[in-house]
């Protein structure tokens, strides 16, 4: 697989525009997560002696961009020994460019800005379940995972198991899959409070004065010899709380029912 180097990273890209986009794409967006609304970090000290490489970041998924843009702060602070803030966007100026995060193919390319965010890192994929939306059924095309092991031997990769931002969709195997065969450190990541703060693609502040959450959490531990792949996906959903066990109008839902029911048994 293709490596990266001194000038370019591991797709070519070079290094000086990475930079560049990720200083004033950082910029433009310190404001909404340390201005408008104030961004809550937790966890990032599990970042601290990670490897360079084969770590993969699994998250639930709240908006198109805010998510991974969030991550970059993150990150680029992480990196400059800034734990569990943003407060200094000095950090911008030494940000963590060997990021890369998994993305579906039909949203970077609608637009000048997401073909931008693409160039940051984006490692662009086709939804084998669901294009322009509707629902479709097609096999997985080899080149992009191939694509996405590359990422993760030159790098860190944050990836969306859900595949949607659709609070609680099940999970998808490939993810699973994926780490069953590269073996990598995987870093849970739970997002709240994105949805409510930002529009769907994550570029407008829809609402001032929210607090999101980002939430790193310790490494899963996988047995890679023993656990298949379902096995592995059941413990990302559950540490990255998108479960049923963690949905509480699903279970406020139920508790009504059940009260129905006994309210229609006692009747009769």
């Amino acid at each position: 697989m293709a490596k990266k180097n001194i000038f370019t990273d591991a797709f070519g890209t070079p290094y000086f525009l990475k930079r560049l986009i990720i200083f004033i794409l950082g910029i433009v967006s310190y404001r909404r997560f340390n201005g408008f609304n104030k961004l809550k970090i937790t966890g990032t000290e599990h970042l601290v002696d990670l490897p360079d490489s084969n770590v993969l970041f699994v998250c639930n998924h709240q908006t198109y961009f805010a998510d991974v843009a969030a991550m970059y702060h993150a990150f680029c602070a992480v990196n400059n020994g800034y734990l569990d803030t943003i407060k200094n966007p000095i950090y911008l100026l030494n940000p963590k460019i060997d990021f890369y995060y998994v993305a579906a193919e039909e949203t970077m390319n609608k637009g000048i800005l997401p073909k931008i965010f693409k160039i940051a890192g984006a490692v662009t994929v086709k939804r084998t379940w669901r294009a322009e939306g509707k629902n479709v059924n097609r096999m997985v095309d080899l080149t992009e995972v191939d694509n996405i092991m590359k990422a993760l031997d030159n790098g860190w990769v944050a990836t969306f198991p859900q595949g949607t931002t659709s609070a609680f969709a099940q999970g998808r195997r490939g993810t699973a899959k994926l780490i069953k065969n590269q073996r990598p450190i995987v870093i849970p990541i739970k997002i709240n409070g994105f949805r409510r703060a930002f529009d769907k693609k994550g570029l407008r502040v829809k609402v001032t004065g929210v607090k999101p959450t980002m939430e790193f959490k310790a490494p899963l531990d996988i047995d890679y010899d023993k656990e298949n792949a379902q096995q592995i996906l059941h413990k990302i959903m559950i540490a990255i709380e998108q479960t049923e066990d963690f949905n509480v109008l699903h279970s406020y839902d139920e508790e009504l029912k059940a009260k129905k029911l006994e309210q229609k048994d006692s009747d009769n």
